[in-house]
C-alpha cells in the first residue's frame, strides 16, 4: 500500500536540517511585551486593563470580543504601559496592549484543577474557551468554535496535523519528540468531546522518529492511530490532509465538520492539554528560528508578546545581513520589513535568508506548459486564474473556481516564466470573498 497523499503538490528543498536536531530552548524576554488584540480570526479581543494597572503572569488582559474571538493573557508580570497601535508580523498596525516587564514573573494562583476524568463536556469546552486557545498552525481560528459543530455526533475523525510540510519549520517536529505525552493528552481531551470520533496523527514519512514515538505512546489508546503520509508540500494544508487521511474531499463552501472531521495542529493540541489538564491559559509557543542568515538556527519556547528581534538574538543573531526575513514558512508566510514586532499565537517561525531570490526573478509571458496545473492540489488552472485576476475579471475568476485556491504557492514555485501566480490569485480571491460577504 502506497503512502497516503493527494494529487498534485511539489517537493521543495525543505531546509529542515538546519534546526531539526536542536532541542527546544526556553528563552525569556528582556524588554516590553506587546499583545495585539487580533491574534485570531474573528472579532478582536477587548482590553480588560487600563494604563498603569499592575498585572500578573496568567492574568486575563483582554476578553473575547464575540463568539468568534478569544481572550488574551499576560505572559509576564508588570505594569500596563500603553494601549496603542503596533505593527504585527503581517505588517499591519493593530491595537495592542503594552506591558512593562518587571522581570519577576509573578504568577496568578490558578484554580485547583479538577481531574479530567470527572469533567463534563461543558467543563472541558469552558476550559479551552477561557484559556484563549486558537489554531496555532497559522489561521488562528478560535478552538472553542472549531470544537462546537452543529452536529457533534457526526464528527468521525479528529486529525492531528503533524505533517509540518512548510520548509525550514521544525517547531512541531520537536514538540512531537519532546512533548509526546502532552500531544497525546491533547488528543484525548478533544476525543472526549466527540463520542463517535477516532483520533488520527497524520505524520509525513520523513519524520520516522516521530512516527515511532507516537505509535509507542498510543499503543494503549484504542481510539487513536498514526497514519504515515507521503512527504510532499502542501501535505499539511487542511483540505489535503483530510483527503490523505480519510479519503474525504471538501471545497471552499464547506468546513471540515461537513466531512465529519476536525483538524488541529500539534501546538494547538499541546496548548489544549495545558488548558484542560493543567488549568493554564495560552501564553507561550515553540518558534523555529532558521535560514542561512541565522547564526545558530534552533527551536525556542517563547512567551507571547516577546519582541521578534530578541528571539533572533537568542539564535545568535544574523551572521550576515539578510535580504529577506519571513514570519512563518517561505511558501505561505509573510515577508517582514522589521523585527520590531511581537510573537503572537500564530507565530510559528522567523526565517532569515542572505539572498532574496524571488525579488530577483523577472516574470515573462506564460508559455502554456501546464506545470502549474499538474502541481495544483486544488485541481484548478492557476495560469488562467492569474490572467483573470490581472484583468480584474472577478466574474470569470469565480466561475473558473478561483475560490478553491488554497494559496499554497506551488504554482509560483514551478512556473518557468516566474509569474507571481499565487500572489495574483490570492489578491483576487480576497476581493471576491469580501464581495461575497457584502
Amino acid at each position: 500500500m502506497g503512502l497516503l497523499t493527494f494529487k498534485g503538490g511539489i517537493h521543495p528543498d525543505d531546509g529542515k536540517s538546519l534546526a531539526k536536531d536542536q532541542a527546544i530552548v526556553e528563552i525569556m524576554p528582556k524588554g516590553d511585551l506587546v499583545y495585539p488584540l487580533s491574534q485570531h480570526i474573528g472579532a478582536p479581543a477587548k482590553p480588560t486593563v487600563a494604563v498603569g494597572d499592575y498585572v500578573l503572569k496568567g492574568q486575563k488582559i483582554a476578553e473575547a470580543g464575540g463568539f468568534v474571538s478569544a481572550p488574551i493573557y499576560a505572559s509576564v508580570s508588570g505594569t500596563v504601559k500603553a494601549l496603542e497601535p503596533h505593527f504585527n508580523p503581517t505588517g499591519s498596525k493593530v491595537p495592542c496592549i503594552v506591558i512593562e516587564n518587571d522581570g519577576a514573573y509573578t504568577e496568578v494562583e490558578y484554580p485547583e484543577s479538577k481531574p479530567f476524568n470527572l469533567m463534563t463536556k461543558d467543563e472541558v469546552m469552558s476550559r479551552i474557551a477561557d484559556a484563549g486557545v486558537v489554531g496555532m498552525g497559522g489561521a488562528g481560528f478560535p478552538t472553542r468554535v472549531k470544537l462546537s459543530p452543529k452536529e457533534p455526533d457526526k464528527i468521525e475523525y479528529i486529525i492531528a496535523n503533524c505533517a509540518e510540510c512548510e520548509p525550514y519549520i521544525t517547531a512541531d517536529y520537536r514538540r512531537m519528540l519532546e512533548n509526546t505525552k502532552e500531544l497525546v493528552s491533547g488528543m484525548r481531551v478533544v476525543l472526549s468531546l466527540f463520542d463517535n470520533a477516532k483520533g488520527i496523527f497524520g505524520v509525513e514519512d520523513n519524520k520516522k522518529d516521530c512516527i515511532s514515538v507516537l505509535e509507542e505512546a498510543i499503543k494503549d489508546e484504542p481510539r487513536m492511530s498514526v497514519k504515515t503520509l507521503q512527504t510532499k508540500y502542501p501535505q499539511g494544508a487542511e483540505r489535503q490532509l483530510i483527503f490523505a487521511t480519510t479519503g474525504r474531499a471538501i471545497n471552499s463552501t464547506m468546513l471540515p465538520a461537513d466531512a465529519g472531521c476536525v483538524v488541529d495542529n500539534v501546538e494547538t493540541l499541546v496548548t489544549i492539554h495545558n488548558a484542560v489538564i493543567k488549568g493554564r491559559p495560552s501564553m507561550e509557543r515553540v518558534v523555529t528560528v532558521s535560514g542561512d542568515a541565522v547564526a545558530n538556527p534552533g527551536n525556542f519556547k517563547v512567551l507571547f508578546g516577546m519582541n521578534q528581534a530578541e528571539v533572533v538574538e537568542a539564535a545568535g543573531g544574523f551572521k550576515t545581513q539578510p535580504q529577506k526575513v519571513i514570519s512563518g514558512g517561505p511558501m505561505m508566510g509573510f515577508s517582514m520589513f522589521t523585527l520590531d514586532t511581537p510573537i503572537t499565537k500564530t507565530s510559528s517561525s522567523i526565517l532569515g535568508f542572505t539572498e532574496d531570490v524571488v525579488a530577483k526573478l523577472k516574470p515573462s509571458a506564460c508559455i502554456n506548459c501546464g506545470r502549474c496545473v499538474e502541481v495544483c492540489p486544488s485541481r484548478i488552472i492557476p495560469s488562467r486564474l492569474a490572467d483573470f485576476a490581472e484583468r480584474h475579471d472577478e466574474d470569470s475568476f469565480t466561475k473558473q473556481n478561483g475560490l478553491e485556491c488554497v494559496e499554497c504557492g506551488s504554482c509560483s514555485y514551478v512556473c518557468p516564466a516566474k509569474r507571481q501566480l499565487k500572489q495574483s490569485i490570492g489578491s483576487m480571491r480576497k476581493i471576491a470573498l469580501a464581495n461575497r460577504k457584502k
